[in-house]
């Protein structure tokens, strides 16, 4: 498609004014001065779309920080960036577990209304090269639901087993969350499905996606990795290694959004974890193959903000992102292994200035997080070793 005068000189007058007057070269449109060869100019182009971009982004950050509110509007509220100097750290509590243990592959961590971590485990099953077709179809059905009990609950104090559940239901566990009132959220990329199990019940009360069916209809999953549930009782499913979506529910399970849609520029390349900022009204996302987390508006009090640009923390040494979690205004994430250069560790993020602010532990594969509600506690689980940490935050 070929390029009328006004609107080149249009967009001439834009680029200007972005960068104060520089000159924009282009071949195309015989605007090249004639001392100046091609290569040259394509050199003069490169460094003014970089120069460009960065001025962009400078400009963008400027903004965020110093909006001029229209006039008859409300003053807008100072960003408080004083928790930054010092964030609360994760320390490692010693000696916990005080028993040893024999987990299969810990996907999952989250914690019950007395303040108890609970795992959610593979037992003697792995996923391997073997557990999927290319159809993403589950290849050991006929080995049966894992036997061992999947879901297990730690004392806080000493680290040992109080209770056990979830034997014979599960074929590949992947994601829970414990929400307020104790029900349990889990998912299942075998199975593709996510469940809620309410408490004390063997059978869950809500199930989404169909058996054993990868798709990417309003009424598939495929292979879903993590569960976040509002206090409002809104659920956001992410959906996960195939489709790349979010998917957010009503108390009831009936599907009202989906992350992302048009006119939402956000591009997800296996969401893998998910945490809730509630008061930011921020769903957070550990987009993992996209080395980032994005934080788009999570639509808990109003639908107003959806679709807006998402807050977005990327940094050479973040690496593949496991899974976040939130705590105050801050996000704790870990990363998996990514390249030799890149440690795997722990990250502390405020999403409000898109900024990585402390690193902290050394891990080998983690691949959750959760948070005490009260903060006394933090764990984080490995699925090789397959290992529950418990930190302390100082």
């Amino acid at each position: 498609m070929g390029h009328n005068g006004s609107s080149y000189g249009l967009v001439s007058l834009v680029l200007v004014l972005l960068c104060g007057g520089c000159p924009v070269y282009s071949m195309s449109h015989g605007l090249m001065p004639p001392d100046i060869s091609s290569r040259e100019a394509e050199l003069l182009n490169s460094n003014f779309f970089q120069r460009l971009r960065e001025m962009i982004m400078e400009r963008a950050y400027e903004d965020a920080f110093n909006e001029v509110p229209n006039e008859g509007s409300q003053p807008v509220k100072p960003v408080d960036t004083s928790h930054l100097d010092s964030p609360p750290k994760p320390r490692v509590v010693e000696n916990w577990p005080m028993v040893s243990h024999e987990f299969g592959q810990v996907t999952a961590v989250s914690i019950n209304r007395e303040g108890n971590p609970v795992i959610f485990h593979r037992g003697r099953r792995v996923w391997s090269a073997e557990s999927f077709n290319e159809t993403n179809h589950f290849q050991q059905i006929l080995d049966g639901p894992i036997e061992d009990s999947t879901i297990l609950t730690l004392s806080a104090k000493t680290g040992e087993v109080i209770d056990e559940s979830g034997g014979g239901i599960f074929f590949m566990p992947h994601g829970m969350t414990i929400d307020r009132n104790g029900n349990m959220w889990l998912t299942d990329v075998a199975l593709h499905q996510a469940f809620k199990f309410m408490p004390n019940h063997d059978y869950p009360s809500i199930t989404i996606g169909r058996r054993f069916e990868p798709g990417s209809s309003r009424n598939h999953l495929c292979k879903p990795t993590a569960t976040a549930v509002a206090t409002t009782g809104e659920i956001f499913i992410a959906d996960g290694y195939c489709n790349s979506r979010i998917l957010k529910f009503n108390a009831a399970g009936r599907l009202i959004r989906t992350i992302p849609q048009p006119p939402e520029f956000l591009s997800l390349q296996v969401p893998h974890g998910l945490t809730l900022l509630e008061h930011l009204d921020l769903i957070c996302i550990a987009d993992r193959e996209n080395m980032r987390v994005v934080c788009p508006k999570a639509g808990l009090k109003s639908s107003f903000g959806e679709g807006t640009q998402a807050a977005t923390i990327q940094e050479p040494d973040l690496g593949h992102v496991y899974d976040v979690a939130a705590y105050g205004d801050l996000v704790y994430a870990v990363n998996g292994p990514t390249a030799d250069m890149i440690p795997v560790r722990g990250f502390t993020i405020d999403p409000r200035s898109e900024t990585i602010i402390d690193h902290w532990g050394k891990f080998e594969n983690p691949h959750s997080i959760a948070f005490c509600p009260n903060g006394s506690a933090m764990y984080v689980t490995e699925i090789g070793p397959n290992k529950v940490w418990k930190f302390e935050l100082v």
